[in-house]
């Protein structure tokens, strides 16, 4: 049975961990992250195999540049369950201001995940800046599955520790309005995850009107908590 998957504090800040693994207090070691090249093409008519796209029920549409540079088997994961129609229909179960928004369970408990064996770690440098998006774990560090986080602000904290595999390019108001809570009252939901590459049009919903976009200083600014 997999561990669950959930956000804890630590050091003030949450951290993507376990109650259920947090009495294991040693941890297997893993080799220091090697330097990678943070460049992030927001063209998505480039390499359209590389780009997912998350149609969100509040009609918004997200964009994430997948870089296998970064992390190869977690983009693969990402890209097979997104083919295999796992995402659609599941919620962002974990929404916390000023931090990130979390989904990929489809129990939208936290502590489910798919039926494929879990990753090995590929922790490596690229920052948990705004936009970014990094995959969920236990304090295993190799017990990554299918639940992944954007982040709203940066947070250093996760550096690191957590394997990020892609950015946001295009959206990041729609990932802005997702709804808070633990799990929120009326979750957002992901109406269909596909890859650029499919050609899929959005689900045949209303749209709301875009929210208004962040400030350059809300861009690059961590809160204060």
């Amino acid at each position: 049975m997999r561990l669950p998957v959930l956000a804890a504090a630590v050091l003030g800040l949450a951290l993507i961990v376990s109650p259920a693994s947090a009495k294991d207090k040693k941890q297997p070691l893993t080799p220091p992250p090697v330097a990678i090249d943070m460049t992030i093409d927001q063209d998505l008519t480039h390499d359209p195999e590389n780009v997912l796209l998350l149609d969100l029920s509040d009609g918004g549409r997200v964009a994430i540049r997948l870089k296998p540079q970064w992390a190869p088997e977690h983009v693969a994961r990402i890209k097979a369950l997104a083919g295999q129609g796992f995402y659609n229909g599941i919620i962002f179960h974990r929404v916390i201001d000023g931090f990130m928004a979390q989904t990929g369970d489809p129990t939208g408990t936290g502590n489910g995940g798919s039926p494929l064996p879990d990753l090995k770690a590929e922790f490596n440098n690229a920052p948990h800046l705004r936009g970014m998006v990094s995959m969920a774990r236990t304090n295993d560090p190799d017990s990554a599955n299918s639940q992944f986080f954007i982040m709203f602000y940066p947070k250093v904290a996760l550096d690191h520790k957590y394997t990020v595999f892609g950015r946001v390019i295009a959206g990041m108001e729609w990932v802005d309005a997702i709804q808070r809570g633990e799990p929120p009252a009326n979750p957002t939901r992901i109406l269909q995850a596909s890859l650029a590459s499919d050609n899929k049009g959005p689900p045949a919903i209303t749209a709301a009107a875009p929210p208004a976009a962040p400030s350059v200083t809300e861009l690059n600014t961590s809160p204060s908590n």
